[in-house]
C-alpha cells in the first residue's frame, strides 16, 4: 500500500476532532522512504473548503512555526463544534527536501540530483479537463464549478507519477484542486510580507492582504513555471477564456504568502501570523466566532511586470544604502557593490516605489537580485 489513513488519537478520552492522513512516497533519490502527512479539520467534504500548505521549498521555515500554532487553536476549535467548512492543513509539504542537508544547512529548494524546483512544474489542470467538459458545461456557474471540480479529481486520479518527487507534487494537488481557497506559505530571502495571486483573484484576496498585514500585493496570472497557487487557481481563468460561452467563475482564490525570511521565525511572528489566518478563514465562513473590524490595507496591488529587481553585474561585497520597508524615488541610490579591486558599482531605484525585499548574504555576482521595489 502507498497510503495510510490514521485518525487522530482521543485526548482525555474525547473524540478525535481531526482527520490524519500519511501518504507514503516511496523513495527519494537517497534511496529513503519519504511520507507526507495531512490533517483535515471538520467535515469531510463539507463547504467551504480551504487548503493551507507550508514548505513546498522546504528551507522556507517561518511557515512551518504558524501551522503549528494552527493545528493547535483548529484543535481546539474543533473541540468546540466552531468549525463550519472543512479546512486541510499540509504542516510540511516537503519531506523529500527537508531531509537534503549539506554542512550544517538544509537544501529544500530544488531536488539533489536533477535541479528540479519543488514548487515549479505542477500538472496543468486547464489543459488535462478542457475537451472533456466542453460538453457537459452550461448556463449555470454553481453547476459548472462542480462539473469541473470532478473532472480535476478525475483526471489527477489517472495520473501515473514516475518517481517520489512527482508522487509528491500530485499528491499535494490532488488534495488543493477542489478547494475554495489554497495558501501556500513561504518565506523570501530578507523581505517584509507580500503577497502573489491571481490578477482575477484581485481585490477579492484584499481581505487576506490587509488581516495578515501585507505590504506588496504582486499580481501574475501566467509566470509560465507552474507554480502551486498558480496550478491551483489558474484553471479556473484559463477555462474561463477557453470556454466563454460557459460561465466559469475564479472559484478557487490560490495566493502564495511570503513570510519575512528565515531570520524572522519566531513565536512573536508566528502567534500574529496565526491569529491573522484564523480571523481570514472565520470571515471568510469557516470558523464560528466574531473578528472584530477589518485593518486597513498598508500594502498596494500591483501587476508582477511592475515589481523591479535590482540586479548587480559585478562580483562584489553589497553596502546597502538603505533599509528593508523604506519609500524609495527614481534615482535614490539603494546600494553599492564594492568589488575588492576596481569601480564600484551603483545601484539606483529605477521607479519610486516600497523596497520590500534585500538579500541577506552581501556578496553579488553578475546577474544577482540584491533587492526588489514594487
Amino acid at each position: 500500500m502507498d497510503k495510510a489513513i490514521d485518525m487522530a488519537q482521543p485526548v482525555a478520552g474525547r473524540n478525535a476532532f481531526y482527520r490524519r492522513e500519511t501518504v507514503l512516497l516511496g523513495e527519494d533519490r537517497t534511496g529513503q522512504t519519504r511520507e507526507i502527512e495531512i490533517l483535515s479539520f471538520g467535515e469531510q467534504g463539507a463547504r467551504p473548503k480551504a487548503y493551507l500548505q507550508t514548505a513546498l521549498h522546504a528551507d522556507e521555515l517561518p511557515g512551518m512555526l504558524v501551522m503549528r500554532r494552527l493545528i493547535e487553536e483548529l484543535t481546539r476549535r474543533a473541540e468546540r463544534g466552531e468549525i463550519l467548512g472543512e479546512i486541510v492543513i499540509v504542516p510540511v509539504a516537503n519531506p523529500i527536501g527537508l531531509a537534503q542537508r549539506e554542512g550544517d544547512y538544509m537544501q529544500g529548494r530544488v531536488e539533489r540530483g536533477t535541479d528540479r524546483n519543488f514548487n515549479r512544474g505542477f500538472p496543468d489542470l486547464a489543459e488535462l479537463i478542457a475537451t472533456k467538459i466542453e460538453n457537459k458545461l452550461g448556463d449555470d456557474a454553481i453547476g459548472n464549478v462542480a462539473i469541473i471540480r470532478k473532472a480535476m479529481r478525475k483526471a489527477l486520479s489517472k495520473l501515473d507519477p514516475a518517481d517520489a518527487f512527482e508522487k509528491l507534487q500530485l499528491t499535494l494537488i490532488k488534495n488543493a484542486c477542489d478547494a475554495d481557497i489554497v495558501l501556500d506559505l513561504h518565506a523570501d530571502n530578507h523581505a517584509l510580507v507580500h503577497l502573489y495571486t491571481g490578477k482575477a483573484l484581485w481585490p477579492d484576496a484584499a481581505d487576506l492582504a490587509a488581516e495578515i498585514d501585507v505590504r506588496a500585493v504582486l499580481l501574475c496570472d501566467y509566470s509560465g513555471d507552474g507554480p502551486f497557487d498558480e496550478a491551483c487557481g489558474g484553471p479556473w481563468w484559463t477555462l474561463a477564456k477557453r470556454l466563454p460561452a460557459h460561465p466559469i467563475p475564479p472559484a478557487c482564490l490560490s495566493a502564495t504568502l511570503e513570510l519575512r525570511s528565515n531570520n524572522d521565525v519566531s513565536s512573536e511572528f508566528a502567534n500574529r501570523d496565526a491569529q491573522a489566518v484564523l480571523r481570514f478563514l472565520s470571515r471568510r465562513g469557516y470558523l464560528k466566532g466574531s473578528t472584530g473590524s477589518l485593518p486597513r490595507l498598508l500594502g498596494r496591488a500591483v501587476p508582477v511586470e511592475e515589481m523591479h529587481r535590482l540586479k548587480s553585474s559585478i562580483e562584489g561585497v553589497i553596502d546597502y544604502k538603505l533599509r528593508l520597508g523604506d519609500t524609495v524615488r527614481k534615482g535614490d541610490v539603494v546600494a553599492e557593490i564594492i568589488p575588492a579591486i576596481g569601480e564600484t558599482e551603483t545601484i539606483v531605484a529605477p521607479i519610486d516605489g516600497l523596497l520590500f525585499a534585500l538579500h541577506d548574504q552581501t556578496w553579488a555576482w553578475s546577474g544577482k537580485t540584491i533587492g526588489k521595489i514594487a
